[in-house]
C-alpha cells in the first residue's frame, strides 16, 4: 500500500518540543506585560530626581531583547527537541531494524533492549517473544514438513515398485500383491486423512458444543474392543460424568488416539489400559494409563512430535502413521486445555488432557 510522504516522527516531536518551548516564551513575556509594563505610565515623567521612562520608552528597551531571546529560544528548542527525540526514538529504531530483518527471513535476531521497564522496553520484549514463537513454529513446520514428505515417499515408493512389477509380469498379479497394493493404499491414504485432521485442529475450524468426555471414552473404548482383545490387553473404564465445550468429533479422535496408543505400544500379552475420567475443580481431567516398556522422562517428553513412535521409528502392525499423540496434542491445544505425558515406574505411560469444565452443565 503507497502512502505519500510525510514528515518523520522525529521532525514531528523537535516541533512539538521547539513549538511548546516557544509558546512558554510567549506566555512568559506576556505575564511581564500584564503585571508590570500596564502599571507604567504612558509617558515619561520629569522628577527633580530625574526622568522616569514611560510605557512606549520601556518597551522600545524591551522588545528586541526579547525579540532576540525568542530567536535564541527558537533555536534552543529545535536542537535540543531533534537531540531528545533522537535519544528516545532510539529503541523504535532498533525495533524497525528487528521488524525488516524478520520481514527478510530472519527469525534468530533478538533486540534484547536494555534499561528500565517502560513502553519501549515492553514492547521490545514482547516482540522478541513474538519472534521467539514464530521461529519455533516455522522449525516445527519444516521438521513436520520434512518429515512428512519422508512418510508419504515410503509407501508411493513400495506402490510405485508393485506396479512395475505387475507391469513387467502380469502374470504376477495375484491376491498376494493386490492385498500388498490395498495395504499400501490404504496407509498413504490414512496418513493423508491424519495430516488433514491435524491441520484443522491447529486452525480451530470447528464448531464449539457439550461434551461428555466419559462417553466419549466408552465410545473409544468400545471401538477398540477387537484390537485389544487381539492383542490380549485389557481395557478398564472408569469415571463420572465429564462435561467440557469443544468438538465433539475432535474429542472422539482424541480419546481414541489415546487409548489406540495405549494398547498398541503395551505389553507383548496380558497388558492394561486404564481409563479414567472426572472434573477437578474447573478442569475436566481425562487419564489413559497403559502397561508398558519402561521409558525415560526424556522420551516421554518427546513423543507428541509428529512421527515419533516411542523407541523405534518403524512402521510395526497397528501401529499408526505416527502422528497420534501430535493429533492429541494439537486438539488440546485448540481446546485451550494441558497434554502431560508421564512414564509409570512400573513401565508404560500416564497420559493426562486437561480441559476447562462446561460450569453450566446440570
Amino acid at each position: 500500500m503507497s502512502r505519500a510522504p510525510g514528515l518523520s516522527v522525529r521532525l514531528k516531536l523537535t516541533l512539538s518540543y521547539a513549538g511548546f518551548l516557544m509558546v512558554a516564551g510567549i506566555l512568559l513575556l506576556a505575564v511581564v506585560w500584564l503585571f508590570l509594563l500596564r502599571y507604567v505610565p504612558a509617558s515619561a515623567i520629569a522628577t527633580p530626581e530625574g526622568i522616569i521612562p514611560g510605557r512606549s520608552d520601556l518597551i522600545r528597551a524591551f522588545v528586541p531583547p526579547a525579540a532576540w531571546a525568542l530567536f535564541f529560544l527558537l533555536l534552543f528548542g529545535l536542537l535540543g527537541g531533534w537531540i531528545l527525540a533522537g535519544r528516545m526514538l532510539a529503541p523504535l529504531t532498533r525495533i524497525t531494524d528487528a521488524t525488516r530483518r524478520a520481514a527478510n527471513g530472519s527469525l534468530s535476531y533478538r533486540i534484547e533492549l536494555e534499561g528500565r521497564n517502560d513502553e519501549f522496553r515492553e514492547l521490545a520484549d514482547s516482540f522478541d517473544a513474538m519472534l521467539a514463537r514464530l521461529e519455533a513454529h516455522v522449525a516445527e513446520q519444516q521438521r513436520f514438513a520434512a518429515n512428512a514428505s519422508h512418510e508419504l515417499r515410503t509407501p508411493l515408493a513400495i506402490m510405485q515398485t508393485l506396479l512395475e512389477v505387475a507391469h513387467n509380469d502380469p502374470s504376477s498379479v495375484r491376491g498376494t500383491l493386490i492385498d500388498r497394493l490395498h495395504a499400501v493404499n490404504t496407509r498413504a491414504i490414512n496418513l493423508t486423512e491424519a495430516l488433514l485432521l491435524l491441520s484443522r485442529a491447529d486452525q480451530r475450524s470447528f464448531t464449539r458444543e457439550r461434551v461428555d468426555l466419559s462417553l466419549t471414552a466408552e465410545e473409544a473404548a468400545e471401538t477398540l474392543l477387537p484390537l485389544a482383545e487381539q492383542r490380549r490387553v485389557t481395557i478398564e473404564n472408569a469415571g463420572d460424568i465429564t462435561p467440557t465445550i469443544g468438538s465433539h468429533a475432535l474429542l472422539l479422535q482424541l480419546t481414541t488416539n489415546l487409548v489406540h496408543n495405549a494398547i498398541v505400544h503395551n505389553l507383548a500379552h496380558d497388558g492394561t489400559v486404564w481409563i479414567s475420567t472426572g472434573v477437578d475443580g474447573a478442569r475436566a481431567v481425562l487419564t489413559v494409563e497403559n502397561t508398558g516398556e519402561k521409558l525415560s522422562p526424556q522420551l516421554a517428553a518427546t513423543l507428541t512430535e509428529p512421527f515419533q513412535r516411542g523407541t523405534e521409528r518403524v512402521h510395526t502392525d497397528g501401529a499408526g502413521v505416527g502422528l497420534g499423540l501430535a493429533i492429541v496434542a494439537s486438539i488440546t491445544q485448540a481446546h485451550d486445555g494441558t497434554l502431560t505425558l508421564a512414564p509409570r515406574a512400573a513401565g508404560g505411560l500416564r497420559i493426562t488432557v486437561e480441559l476447562p469444565a462446561d460450569q453450566h452443565s446440570a
